[in-house]
């Protein structure tokens, strides 16, 4: 149990009721965020949370109050690196239960970095307690989870924007502006989306005492209760579906939502998926390593393709997405983009934004995604945009919540072998009861399922 011996039965009862870039359209802060000092916590102090942190501080004002883990030692480290970081110096108070930094503290913004599977308690949570959130993609690990902190985020009026920073990603917003809005591709009727990294955990670990830094039970949360085999920071829970929505959870959203928006779609009509464990059948991963998932729109497809075995289908582009017009084609990955037109015509390229010179301290910064960190900063800009004027955030959450429910539907399907057509007025599957069972996970007692109709 927790060390802080919270009342689990009042947690959960509180949980449910609660120049260049100008040029191609990046906010470039042309707003003031120094007018206000913005009070700021973390909830997740791993890896991804501290770097998501570490981008809002170079670019607002802000002091950060709190953070919040289950790993004592997480903690202790991420509050040394933010008292190296934030102006007054100081070390920001520590909680190893995210509900007592939110009770405490009256916080303008929270920061979600957590595991898949606490995203939505701890999203709901935070809208309630006033703040606007900037949650790391997926926003869930099912679909009503996505529709409540929606729900959430709508009737509290607070600004929620998703981590998906491809949309604030500087070289992809130039090639959006200048090839496809300009329509040099013609007439788009197909898009393929892929991931050939080698990035599925997998082995088979032994059960083993858990540590007394280590809060097991309030990380497992709402999610199934595995023995614990290490402790899961970083790649180890990905790996498993009891605690994510694997590498199409994890890679195709951030894909996908490009698309989306370089592109102007909404939900997709229908997604049909097929995969599994076909060649990494040797460990404890329940993820799959090889999957297909079409997003069918009229007269479009957009398919996705995964492997975390072999050998890319492009070396130069191996987590990307291609756009497919009758008049030429465009390639785009984080590190760059080409469009190849049909024909006679010079082909044009853009190369990613690094800001080294503007910002040097990055090259000091452990593990750090030197090619992310410009587009995070970017869309940290664009969030605090959004709350000091008003507005919706370029990765609004709702949609964030279409293309994580989208990779969710495209898992659902791969299981249930057939397509799937969600409607998200009516929150149903449509023509298909089982499936539409499914769209909510089942909790582990006595956690409840946040309700979009009771946020």
């Amino acid at each position: 149990m927790s060390p802080l011996k919270l009342d689990r039965r009042k947690f959960i009862k509180g949980s449910t009721a609660m120049a260049t870039l100008a040029s191609v359209g990046v906010p470039t802060m042309a707003f003031s965020a120094k007018d206000k000092k913005y009070k700021v916590g973390l909830i997740g102090t791993g890896w991804y949370g501290k770097s998501d942190l570490f981008r809002l501080i170079q670019v607002a004002d802000v002091e950060v109050i709190g953070i919040a883990d289950p790993d004592a030692h997480q903690l202790d480290e991420a509050g040394k690196l933010i008292s190296q970081r934030q102006k007054s110096g100081k070390v920001p108070k520590k909680y190893a239960h995210y509900r007592q930094l939110l009770d405490e503290n009256k916080l303008d913004i929270v920061l979600i970095g957590s595991p898949d599977h606490w995203h939505a308690l701890q999203a709901i949570d935070s809208i309630q307690s006033g703040a606007n959130v900037y949650l790391q993609k997926p926003i869930s690990v099912d679909v009503m989870e996505g529709e409540a902190i929606l729900a959430a985020a709508r009737k509290h009026k607070k600004v929620v924007q998703i981590g998906t920073q491809r949309r604030s990603t500087p070289h992809l917003v130039e090639a959006k502006k200048n090839i496809i809005d300009k329509g040099l591709l013609g007439k788009i009727a197909h898009v393929e989306m892929c991931c050939f990294y080698h990035m599925r955990a997998n082995g088979n670990p032994e059960i083993q005492p858990v540590p007394d830094f280590f809060d097991y039970d309030l990380w497992v949360g709402p999610g199934p209760m595995r023995p614990f085999d290490g402790l899961p920071h970083r790649r180890w829970w990905r790996t498993m579906m009891e605690y994510s929505n694997g590498i199409t959870g994890d890679m195709c959203v951030h894909m996908f939502d490009a698309v989306r928006w370089t592109l102007g779609l909404g939900w997709p009509k229908s997604v049909y998926a097929t995969g599994g464990i076909y060649v990494q059948k040797g460990g404890k991963s329940t993820t799959a390593d090889t999957q297909t998932a079409t997003f069918h729109y009229d007269d479009l497809d957009c398919v996705w393709n995964h492997r975390s075995w072999g050998t890319a289908q492009d070396p130069e582009y191996p987590w990307a997405y291609i756009i497919y017009g009758d008049k030429g084609t465009l390639k785009a990955s984080v590190m760059k983009y080409e469009f190849i037109p049909q024909g006679k015509g010079e082909t044009i390229k853009g190369d990613v934004v690094f800001e080294k010179e503007e910002y040097p301290e990055d090259l000091k910064e452990k593990d750090i995604e030197l090619q992310a960190a410009p587009a995070t900063r970017a869309h940290m800009k664009d969030f605090i945009q959004a709350i000091e004027q008003g507005g919706r955030p370029v990765a609004d959450i709702e949609e964030g919540h279409i293309s994580t429910a989208s990779c969710i539907m495209a898992n659902m399907s791969m299981k249930l072998g057939r397509p799937l057509a969600y409607d998200p007025v009516k929150r149903i599957v449509i023509d298909d009861e089982e499936a539409t069972r499914l769209l909510s996970r089942k909790y582990r007692a006595p956690f409840m399922h946040p309700d979009p109709n009771e946020v």
